[in-house]
């Protein structure tokens, strides 16, 4: 199994539609063949003084997958490229994270 931690940094004002195109691709996601979990989240003022960053215009998905060949099946899912060509103007960064638990 493996986690995604996918971040967009939005520009400002984007963030609704980015929220839009996202919602209506997540059902597509879900159906892919070994998604455990694909959830679109925002920062949260927790109060907790190790929280830094809660800039609103910073949406994260968090996902996890069967298997990283799953993983790459859906980054080259027909739905995934159209997402990725309608968000593409929406965002001024991304980072994304790979993980795999250790114990």
């Amino acid at each position: 199994m493996i986690y995604v931690v996918a971040t967009s940094e939005l520009k400002e004002g984007c963030r609704e539609k980015f929220i839009e195109i996202a919602k209506a691709n997540i059902p597509n996601v879900l159906a892919e063949e070994g998604c455990i979990m694909y959830q679109l989240n925002g920062n949260f003022d927790s109060g907790l003084p190790a929280q830094k960053d809660l800039d609103p215009n910073t949406l994260t998905f968090i996902e996890c997958w069967e298997s990283i060949d799953h993983l790459k099946k859906h980054l080259q899912a027909p739905h995934m490229k159209v997402f990725m060509e309608n968000v593409k103007d929406l965002r001024k960064g991304s980072s994304l994270k790979v993980l795999t638990p250790v114990c």
